[in-house]
């Protein structure tokens, strides 16, 4: 993808916009004053090679910033595209690489309020500026001339004398040009710049409902009807209650983190009907919020666009540059998995419904009952409480651990940033500073933003405000992963399951792979949507490691590391409630392709989902983990757009590279698997081709079985 550009350049533009004729002197002191009354468009400043301003943040400086980048992008890419000299790599490709410098500061900051500090004013700035994103992007993905220059380079002789890393960039700017309208003219390319922007109002609004959603649906709860709820997400709930003027009472908040635990525990099975609908049912509802026509229309236009281009579908579109590389293929991985997950479905179904009648329940399992009686299977056949494990895993001793996994494979050290030295944008908010373990060199910074909050969107991530190039002189990365854990009660630690658990590695592998890059240019950051979930899905596995379990997962109020007797029942219930996991999973990853895979025409949203989920035999017990209304991973972008797949995909490595620890003399921390692990899988980031980096490090592809066998399913010759 072609980034956004910032340059002096600049000033001819701001000036041409508002109709002045200047010198350059002129220009470019317009320009200082510009860039010097808003702080979002400055150079990071302070230590550590100059960090955001998240204390300076003011939402009035947006629009402006990002209207000041974009007319500096343009100038500086019609420089590049009308340099009377001859193409080279250097003077395209690299020109190209060094743009978009302080446009990507804006969009540190933009990042944050979307993500982190939503507010009905953001959300209609983000509405009035997507569709003139789109425009701009397309202005450059659309520049003929830009394109003939790149085109040239790509097809020069003296591309083979260019290192690896240089040929990939190149290929990969030439391929997001002509995957992108470069080639159509005429009608065909106003049409696709058109088709675009409508694209981006679209995600714009579909993210704003669901997150409307998830602020709107709040349960409150009075004492009464707290039964069976843990001592620690009571504690929670209350002050999730007192947060939103509800002092007193308790509030289940339309989150994953707070739907979850309360549907695994309440008694309260009206409660548990409530709360499972208003989360599921998020962008559904039939309201000013609904999404149905949203995605009937993103499905349109996604269509309409690729069929300008040659492709019969999106998803053959969107797949083409992925490691899949077909629709066929990507679905044929996942036919191998579904029986298998929808015959454990059964089994799970009946053990719980055993269960139930055996308590006399006079209920048959629904979707709100199965984390409920799941977790009484879980004690009936494994002996194992999820809140007892749950007083094994808090939140900083897990940090902590996180930060032992780093040391011992990346041989990172972290160090908290004293409070104030650096700036953040929410008090939650706490910084590390991360350095080589041997030299002390400095790496770069890691912001942690746990909580969740009001105008924070659901969910976990990770993401950088700078990325590590040596192009230009070495950049140290600033690195930053987000969660919606429910804060403890004030002087109480916070306890998460087990799942949470997961996820924080999982996060935490993001910034790890963010964090050991060593590549030149910042295009080589740009990830394969069904490789990059690798890395982090494999860093999961050292949450289980005899160092990390006796080390960090001690007992809230004890002190005491978790028993032998309660390790071994995790480990041997590790295969427990796959058939959930994959299933839900897998439903929504199915349907994502089936939607781009077939004429939208064809399609109404919510009878489209039921009548294929039919024809699969999903089971009526559960539903996708992302039902299409919310399902923000393919509608509020394009990033996972026919490639929540990916996710499976990512997965085959994760088990088979996991495999390659567990069979190592030195088990997950073995020196050389470590190093390999590093050079061949983090390191690189896309500068070489994801499939050779995975053949480097395990000597060969990937083995579907291995994923089969972590997941106590049958493996078939």
């Amino acid at each position: 993808m072609i980034k956004p550009t910032i340059t002096a350049l600049s000033a001819a533009i701001v000036l041409a916009l508002s109709g002045c004729s200047t010198t350059s002197t002129q220009q470019q002191v317009v320009t200082e004053q510009v860039v010097q009354s808003n702080p979002l468009l400055q150079n990071f400043k302070g230590p550590y090679q100059g960090v955001p301003q998240f204390d300076k943040m003011e939402l009035a400086d947006l629009k402006p910033a990002l209207e000041f980048g974009m007319a500096e992008q343009l100038a500086e890419v019609e420089a590049i595209a009308n340099n009377p000299e001859s193409p080279t790599f250097e003077n395209t490709i690299v020109a190209l690489e060094r743009a978009g410098q302080t446009l990507d500061r804006v969009y540190a900051y933009y990042g944050i309020w979307r993500a982190n500090k939503s507010s009905p004013e953001l959300r209609q700035i983000s509405a009035e500026m997507a569709p003139k994103l789109s425009s701009f992007y397309s202005k450059i993905t659309q520049n003929s001339k830009l394109f003939e220059r790149v085109k040239k380079v790509y097809e020069s002789k003296k591309l083979k004398e260019l290192t690896p890393e240089e040929q990939r960039i190149t290929w990969m700017t030439y391929n997001s040009f002509a995957r992108n309208g470069a080639t159509l003219s005429g009608e065909a390319k106003e049409r696709y710049t058109q088709i675009n922007q409508e694209l981006a109002s679209l995600y714009t609004q579909f993210s704003a409902n669901v997150l409307a959603d998830e602020e709107n649906y709040v349960v409150y709860l009075t004492k009464e009807q707290l039964s069976g709820l843990p001592s620690s997400f009571i504690e929670a709930a209350a002050a999730a209650a007192k947060e939103r003027g509800k002092e007193g009472m308790y509030a289940i908040t339309n989150s994953r983190s707070s739907m979850d635990p309360f549907l695994t525990y309440s008694q309260e099975r009206a409660l548990r009907e409530q709360v499972w609908k208003n989360y599921y049912n998020r962008g559904g509802n039939g309201d000013e919020f609904d999404n149905n026509a949203i995605i009937k229309d993103i499905l349109t236009l996604r269509h309409e666009r690729v069929n300008l281009l040659g492709y019969d579908n999106y998803a053959q579109w969107q797949l083409e540059s992925r490691m899949a590389k077909t629709p066929e293929n990507a679905m044929g991985l996942m036919n191998k998995v579904w029986p298998a997950a929808i015959a454990r479905v059964k089994e799970e179904v009946t053990d719980m419904q055993a269960i139930a009648d055996k308590e006399g329940a006079g209920i048959t399992i629904e979707p709100w009952d199965y984390r409920f009686y799941a977790e009484k299977v879980r004690k009936d056949k494994y002996d194992l409480d999820s809140n007892e494990v749950k007083q094994y895993l808090q939140l900083d001793k897990l940090r902590d651990a996180m930060f032992y996994v780093a040391g011992r494979l990346f041989n990172f050290e972290f160090s908290e940033v004293p409070a104030g030295e650096v700036p953040v944008f929410h008090p939650d908010v706490r910084v590390w500073e991360v350095k080589d373990k041997t030299t002390g060199k400095h790496i770069g910074l890691w912001y942690l933003d746990p909580f969740a909050r009001k105008g924070k969107r659901s969910g976990a991530w990770a993401t950088t405000y700078r990325s590590y190039t040596t192009f230009d002189g070495k950049t140290n990365v600033l690195s930053s992963n987000n969660s919606n854990f429910v804060k403890g009660a004030e002087g109480k630690p916070t306890l998460i399951s087990w799942s949470d658990a997961e996820t924080y590695f999982h996060e935490f592998g993001h910034a790890l792979h963010f964090l050991a890059a060593d590549v030149v240019y910042p295009s080589s950051h740009n990830g394969v949507r069904d490789y990059t979930e690798f890395q982090s899905q494999l860093l999961e596995r050292w949450l289980t490691t005899d160092e990390v379990i006796n080390k960090f997962l001690v007992h809230q109020k004890t002190g005491k590391p978790m028993p032998k007797e309660l390790i071994a029942k995790i480990k041997k219930s590790a295969t427990f409630n796959q058939g959930f996991a994959t299933t839900e999973y897998l439903a929504s990853a199915i349907m994502d392709l089936l939607y781009h895979s077939t004429d939208p025409a064809l399609i109404d949203p919510a009878k489209f989902e039921k009548e294929q989920l039919d024809k699969l035999g999903m089971p009526k017990e559960l539903v996708m983990r992302h039902r299409s209304t919310h399902f923000g991973h393919v509608f509020s972008s394009e990033g996972y757009a026919a490639s929540y797949y990916g996710y499976l995909w990512a997965e085959v490595l994760t088990s088979d590279a996991a495999e390659a620890f567990a069979s190592a003399p030195g088990g997950f921390y073995d020196k050389e698997v470590s190093e390999r692990l590093v050079k061949y899988l983090f390191s690189v980031r896309n500068a070489m081709d994801p499939a050779q980096a995975y053949r480097l490090f395990r000597g060969r592809d990937a083995d579907v079985s291995a994923l089969m066998r972590d997941r106590g399913f049958p493996v078939t010759k």
